[in-house]
């Protein structure tokens, strides 16, 4: 029988004008993964810590289990959370 592993904690830091940020978004929706959006547009506070994750001004910033992703790279986000 095989073991369902929890899904790994996902933030994604976007803007409401990103277009790569959009896809991802509804990439993880249409996968159904649960992820929690931050807008930095609105957030100072979060710019700031996406930053301190990422070393990266540009979103979108993918965090997922602690790991961190830069743009919506397809491959890296699969390979992290193990789907298809």
């Amino acid at each position: 029988m095989t073991e369902v592993k929890p899904q790994p904690k996902v933030i994604v830091f976007s803007t409401p004008t990103c277009s790569f940020c959009n896809m991802a978004k509804s990439y993880f929706r249409e996968k159904g993964v649960k992820f929690t959006d931050i807008d930095v547009s609105r957030d100072p506070a979060a710019a700031r810590d996406m930053v301190r994750r990422s070393g990266q001004m540009g979103v979108p910033v993918i965090d997922i289990g602690g790991k961190i992703i830069v743009g919506f790279d397809r491959p890296k986000i699969n390979a992290l959370l193990g789907i298809r």
